[in-house]
């Protein structure tokens, strides 16, 4: 057997150096992850798995208001919607500014002056850049979630209003920062007050039909938004309230939250 060239030892010895200099500049320089994939990684980690079924839709307590009658039956099938309110830090890395009233509460307050057609970007954005799959929630989809599925709760999360809820009575005029009260059984926060929240239904008038996965109609000229916000009175932050308003409309107490179909 011939022996091994000193010049091809030195070769490879060079080569070996070489390759593992730049795997150890590789780790050294490696960027941190972008602020987009910290955003999806947050969000998917506050994802809440609702499991499907079937509910009384409406006003169950009897309020007297005409747009959350007549009561009917709606069946729905798996999803998942977040935990929390989109907030101001997690808008900003994704559309990179902050339109909210309130900018100086913080990261973890829920951003707010944002229309339905605002809520369009933000979730095409997200969805396009990391491959997701979310929307706004359906109106049933967010009364189901709202009430745990079909527990009886005047609110979500129980019958006491300063339990669960930054309303007109101990919000001080603004909102807060997402996840300071009390949870619903699946733990949801806020879904009452602190920012009223857009979802992805037209308006229309309840019907006494049973409905399975309902959407909305196909045209209308406003857009649902559910929960009452920081000014509202307790009477317009119960778990069957509901409000429309035109798709371009904004205010600093309306914002939303954010769903997608269960894996």
């Amino acid at each position: 057997m011939k022996p091994i060239s000193s010049c091809f030892v030195t070769i490879t010895l060079v080569l070996i150096c070489a390759v593992s200099a730049l795997c150890g500049a590789s780790k050294k320089d490696a960027k941190p992850e972008t602020e987009v994939a910290t955003v999806h990684k947050e969000i998917e980690r506050n994802m809440v798995k609702v499991k499907g079924g079937c509910f009384r839709m409406g006003d169950i307590f009897g309020r007297e208001a005409d747009i959350e009658k007549p009561i009917h039956e709606v069946c729905l099938s798996d999803y998942s919607i977040s935990k929390y309110e989109v907030t101001q830090g997690q808008w900003r890395k994704i559309v990179g500014n902050d339109p909210s009233n309130f900018n100086k509460c913080g990261d973890d307050c829920p951003v707010e002056k944002v229309s339905w057609k605002d809520t369009q970007i933000f979730i095409s954005s997200l969805n396009r850049q990391t491959g997701g799959s979310f929307r706004l929630p359906t109106e049933a989809e967010w009364e189901y979630a709202c009430r745990s599925g079909k527990m009886r709760e005047k609110y979500c999360g129980g019958d006491k209003v300063d339990e669960v809820a930054w309303y007109a009575g101990n919000s001080g005029g603004k909102s807060h920062p997402v996840g300071q009260k009390k949870p619903n059984v699946l733990g949801i926060y806020d879904m009452n007050g602190n920012v009223s929240e857009w979802v992805n239904d037209r308006y229309s008038d309840y019907t006494s039909a049973n409905q399975q996965n309902p959407q909305g109609p196909s045209s209308a000229s406003s857009y649902m938004d559910r929960g009452g916000s920081w000014r509202s009175s307790d009477r317009f932050v119960d778990a069957a309230r509901r409000s429309s308003n035109p798709p371009d409309y904004f205010a600093s107490d309306l914002g939303f939250r954010i769903a997608s179909p269960s894996h």
